[in-house]
């Protein structure tokens, strides 16, 4: 960790901390919860009413908005050549059920206070620099994440996208339509543009920065990801009738390779994270004999050859102990861990000594869009810290000078794109 604070440089650009505060603030009351949090889903009332927040302050920094066919919103400072790839810098406005102000949505606000101060000191990039809040990175309503970056880097097709339903028989398709419907003056991006680099800013959602006292984490790469939906197929009987002998019991199948996982996978070594995070029980009923279990697997290591064996072994063991069941295993999500661009954290950590606060390298555990735009072009994190590590959760916390300086390495990343300040390029 580089823990010297290193004396600011003449040339540094800061944003303004003050208003980007206010508009965090001011977007974590659009779907707040009771206990301080934020319950904003996936094209929702909750979200189109945090893009009007952002329409609005994009149009008065003389900003262009826009979006595309899978609900991506963008916000563009024109550049000299309008039909050179932008550079892109954003993060999610979505959150979990129960999740906090700043995850996601910290990126996206900092991005578009970057470009809020360019356009303010009259900066004319040669290329558009663009704010993008990607749809349902967190896959919480419509299920997997990451839809709008993953049709956006081609890795799912629209069409599947839009296919997708959630809990109520709600389709992707259908609200989408709603979203485009609120915003009928709104341009429409290709889905897909070429982009020159990618940037996203975010709370670390770990302990390791606010451990280590560190401000800034350079991001050297997201750890790999997959998850499975297991079915558990068994049969329904009478709690009061049927033999122990004879039974086709799925929640004792369930136990059974519950037990044999979180043992086996989970305990492989220190670096996996093994999570059964979704378990559903039919008919559920106090005096019934379950006939069918499923369950959501979250696994992740960040060795793509142990992400692998552990994904094979992980379905071996289901066929080896589901009898008398029967037993389904359904991949949903295979992302391998994936490394960022080494000019652009060089970039960042030089930014993070320009405005004088420590940084260090890390990698990220959770899983972000920026995996996805690493395969179309340079790109990398920023990470600040996040008190105890804590996400997903009401009381999520980022302290304001933290959120600030996060924002201010941003700046000064992207200044040589926007060719003003001092700096190399990337």
């Amino acid at each position: 960790m580089d823990t010297a604070a290193a004396p600011q440089v003449q040339g540094a650009w800061r944003i303004d901390a003050e208003r980007l505060w206010s508009r965090l603030m001011a977007l974590a009351r659009i779907g707040a919860t009771p206990g301080g949090g934020v319950d904003r889903q996936a094209l929702s009332a909750e979200e189109i009413a945090s893009w009007h927040a952002m329409i609005d302050w994009a149009l008065s920094a003389g900003l262009e908005p826009s979006t595309d066919a899978v609900g991506n919103l963008f916000i563009a400072l024109p550049g000299a050549d309008r039909d050179a790839p932008p550079v892109l810098a954003g993060s999610h406005l979505d959150s979990q059920p129960g999740g906090g102000r700043f995850d996601g949505v910290y990126g996206v606000v900092a991005a578009l206070e970057v470009l809020t101060t360019l356009a303010e000191r009259g900066v004319r990039p040669p290329v558009d620099i663009v704010c993008v809040a990607w749809m349902n990175e967190e896959g919480s309503r419509f299920a997997p994440g990451m839809m709008g970056s993953e049709a956006f880097a081609g890795v799912r097709s629209l069409e599947a996208v839009r296919e997708v339903r959630d809990a109520d028989g709600v389709a992707v398709g259908d609200a989408l339509d709603a979203l485009h419907a609120a915003f009928p003056a709104l341009r429409r991006r290709p889905l897909g543009f070429p982009v020159a680099a990618y940037l996203e800013a975010h709370i670390e959602q770990g302990p390791v920065l606010e451990a280590q006292q560190c401000t800034i984490g350079v991001v050297t790469g997201i750890q790999g990801k997959k998850t499975f939906d297991i079915v558990i197929d068994g049969e329904r009987g009478h709690a009061g009738t049927l033999a122990m002998a004879d039974r086709r019991d799925a929640l004792e199948a369930f136990t059974r390779i519950a037990a044999a996982l979180y043992t086996e996978i989970g305990g492989h070594d220190d670096l996996v994270k093994f999570t059964i995070g979704r378990v559903q029980v039919e008919p559920n009923a106090p005096s019934v004999v379950p006939e069918c279990v499923t369950m959501r697997i979250d696994l992740r290591h960040p060795d793509n050859a142990v992400l692998r064996h552990l994904g094979q072994r992980l379905a071996e063991l289901c066929d080896a102990l589901a009898a008398p069941c029967r037993v389904g295993v359904t991949a949903l999500v295979d992302a391998p861990s994936n490394g960022f661009d080494a000019s652009l954290q060089q970039s960042i950590a030089r930014a993070a000594g320009r405005i004088g606060v420590p940084h260090m390298p890390i990698l990220s555990a959770a899983g972000h869009d920026a995996r996805h735009m690493a395969s179309l072009c340079p790109s990398a994190m920023i990470f600040i810290p996040c008190r105890g590590g804590v996400s997903h959760a009401e009381h999520e916390w980022a302290e304001p000078a933290h959120v600030a300086a996060g924002a201010d390495v941003l700046l000064n990343v992207l200044l040589p794109y926007a060719a003003a300040g001092e700096g190399e390029t990337p």
